[in-house]
């Protein structure tokens, strides 16, 4: 029997799921790390929030392999995902040394690339369902 991994028509599969928690994750990182600079609070939010970024980070890896693998999916997103597990890891250990001069720009970068393949994600969504209408 074969499996699908791809979702039925308006329903999103389980890898876009957690590319949208990852990009939601590091733009609530970018929110928080202004209220460092204004806030007694924003020091915690951050903190929180580099666990559930690190969390969504592998989350995404291993929905990516559980697509690809048994569902019989591409490979390309499992090296997406193991590349942003890999930054999510350079991004904690650069934010424990406080390191700002190169964990602001890597944020930045890991937002953007984050917004790239959502972007990927989401389009091959919608022209996936245009090419399956008549």
């Amino acid at each position: 029997m074969a499996t699908q991994t791809t979702a039925a028509p308006g329903r999103l599969t389980f890898l876009q799921v957690a590319i949208v928690l990852q990009t939601a994750s590091l733009f609530f990182q970018a929110a928080t790390a202004g209220l460092l600079l204004s806030s007694s609070y924003g020091a915690t939010l951050h903190d929180v929030g580099s666990r559930v970024m690190y969390g969504a980070s592998m989350l995404y890896l291993l929905v990516a392999v559980l697509a690809w693998r048994p569902g019989g999916g591409s490979p390309r997103p499992v090296l997406y995902a193991s590349g942003f597990l890999v930054l999510a890891s350079a991004q904690v250990v650069l934010g424990i040394a406080h390191v700002p001069s190169l964990h602001v720009p890597l944020g930045i970068l890991m937002f953007g690339l984050s917004v790239l393949d959502l972007g990927r994600v989401l389009s091959t969504r919608s022209t996936g369902r245009a090419a399956a209408r008549p």
